[in-house]
């Protein structure tokens, strides 16, 4: 019979893995009390890190169809539950993995898609939301100013032939 607190502790866990946006996996061996309380720091409001039990954690992500997920569950696992911003944790965690080696980077979850170590990086070297929309904002900014130039033209050079030819006849007569 599973004790009640491992079984409040497991629902405790499906719940963040249903909640967050993102879950990313990191190894935490080696790193002191402080060292952990500043990388919590640095995650900002939108991540919670939190050191689990490995055969709790991975009954939670199988509670919540997360198979290939729960296999990488592996040595001393810590969870980062990002509601937000899943680039933001992820740059983070990479900044902080560069100053401290003892941060090793597993993998995560994003969207119901596992994530590799590489694909933890990858996503970390997006730029942010508010720069990618900005982006995509201009450059339909751009596309709609070449269409307004297109349809403006033929009807501007019409106007140079009018003016042409006016000034044509004048100097005839």
């Amino acid at each position: 019979m599973a004790r009640p607190d491992k079984e409040a502790t497991v629902a405790e866990l499906a719940d963040k893995f249903r909640e967050s946006d993102a879950v990313l996996l990191t190894e935490y061996r080696g790193l002191s009390v402080a060292q952990l309380k500043e990388l919590r720091r640095s995650l900002g409001d939108n991540a919670e890190y939190a050191v689990v039990k490995n055969t709790l954690a991975a009954i939670a992500a199988r509670q919540v169809g997360l198979e290939a997920f729960a296999e990488d569950l592996k040595g001393p696992s810590a969870l980062t539950f990002v509601t937000g911003e899943p680039v933001e944790a992820a740059k983070a965690l990479r900044d902080f993995a560069k100053d401290n080696k003892q941060l090793v980077i597993k993998g995560g979850v994003m969207d119901g898609t596992v994530l590799s170590a590489d694909g933890v990086d990858k996503l970390a070297s997006l730029e942010s939301r508010e720069v990618l929309l900005a982006k995509a904002a201009g450059a339909m900014k751009a596309s709609m100013s070449k269409a307004v130039y297109l349809f403006a033209a033929p009807a501007s050079q019409a106007v140079r032939t009018v003016d042409a030819l006016r000034a044509k006849q004048e100097t005839a007569a």
